[in-house]
């Protein structure tokens, strides 16, 4: 890998012309919400809205594009945690290339089946990215087949490299680029294009912080979960970039749920790391400011529960604990008392086991719809001055 060459300007422009017809210009909004809370101009490139569902599709088709027909024909191999397997599955399917996928064991369902789908066979091995790419690249030791590598392959980040050239006709007024970091294709892609067309701007990546050094080594951001950059990529990404941040899941979380909710743009983890660095002021200067939405193939059980934390945050889900006696009709009456009060019940849970309910009593656990954080210290001491005791859970 230390002898790959980083990709110019020509080989962007030329993956550029594979692409075309193929992926998708994807467009760059305005959110009047994100800049409000900025404190500066917020723009958004949803490649979220690719191909897919992701960014990925761009390197991977131009990689396949350019492979001889004997070699498509004798087979592709990737590893990915789901994006990146589901783009060489989808352009496989379109090139006539049979296609195995690699994927950590725990991948989110919705990108295993997406990547089934496409018509790629599905090997899950290892617990950890790094842990499939090994077996990935055992399996291709052995074979035939040609490996895709998610990012230390020259010609994958010139296909991400024009996502850069796209951007830079579409904002005229622009201080800071901000990029998701994981293997490191997309940021150095992106900002090889910058780099050239687009000098002056400021250039920021940004990683999941579970994933860093002395992180937890889990995040929600699976996308970019990965231990650091590649070779070739933090080669590039040391010249390119003005500076690397991290963001932490609550960040990231709290990102998704403003995303869905303002802008009704689905991401993922990978997806809002740009925005929550943002946000957080983590991505310095203070003019106009682009975030990269990487991709938006989330998990739907993963999405629930972003958005209950996120509601809950927000005061907007209030979850508690409290009692009733143990007779016919004692629910009810409490439940009539919140509807009085124009409360929403989501969720009830009786729990008559429950350690700490006295003898004679039944553990009611209540998940309602609130307005704000007062709306929830309202109801709070209200059912207190009904005589329930109250225990917030959230």
């Amino acid at each position: 890998m230390a002898t790959l060459a980083a990709p110019g300007l020509p080989e962007i422009e030329r993956a550029r012309e594979r692409l075309d017809g193929v992926a998708r210009v994807t467009p760059v909004f305005p959110s009047e919400t994100l800049s409000r809370l900025a404190g500066r101009p917020v723009r958004l490139k949803a490649e979220n809205l690719q191909r897919t569902g992701s960014f990925k599709v761009r390197g991977a088709y131009v990689k396949l594009s350019s492979l001889e027909p004997e070699q498509r024909a004798a087979g592709v191999v990737a590893a990915s945690a789901g994006n990146h397997g589901q783009a060489v599955a989808w352009a496989a399917r379109e090139l006539g290339a049979p296609a195995r996928i690699f994927m950590p064991q725990d991948s989110p369902m919705a990108k295993v089946d997406a990547t089934r789908n496409y018509g790629a066979e599905v090997v899950h091995a290892g617990l950890t990215f790094e842990e499939t790419l090994e077996a990935a690249v055992a399996y291709v030791d052995e074979s035939a087949g040609t490996f895709v590598h998610p990012y230390e392959d020259p010609v994958v980040i010139a296909g991400q490299g024009t996502i850069g050239l796209e951007l830079a006709e579409q904002v005229a007024e622009l201080e800071t680029v901000v990029i998701p970091i994981g293997g490191g294709g997309l940021a150095s892609g992106i900002s090889l294009a910058l780099r050239a067309v687009r000098p002056g701007l400021r250039i920021v990546g940004v990683q999941a912080a579970g994933t860093r050094p002395g992180g937890s080594g889990y995040t929600i951001a699976d996308g970019v979960a990965v231990k650091e950059p590649g070779e070739l990529t933090m080669g590039i990404l040391g010249e390119t970039l003005d500076d690397i941040v991290s963001v932490d899941d609550e960040q990231i979380g709290e990102a998704i749920v403003l995303l869905a909710e303002r802008t009704k743009l689905v991401v993922e983890g990978a997806g809002a790391v740009g925005v929550a660095a943002i946000l957080g002021g983590l991505a310095g200067g203070s003019g106009p400011a682009l975030a990269l939405l990487s991709g938006g193939n989330i998990d739907a059980s993963l999405m629930v529960q972003v958005m209950r934390r996120g509601l809950a945050t927000h005061g907007r889900y209030l979850v508690l604990r409290t009692r009733v006696p143990d007779r016919p009709g004692e629910l009810a009456k409490l439940l009539e008392l919140l509807a009085a009060e124009r409360v929403n019940v989501v969720e009830v849970e009786h729990q008559r086991e429950a350690a700490g309910v006295p003898v004679g009593h039944t553990g009611v656990e209540l998940t309602l719809l609130t307005r704000d954080p007062e709306h929830c210290e309202q109801l709070l001491a209200q059912m207190r001055g009904w005589g329930y005791p109250v225990e917030r859970l959230d």
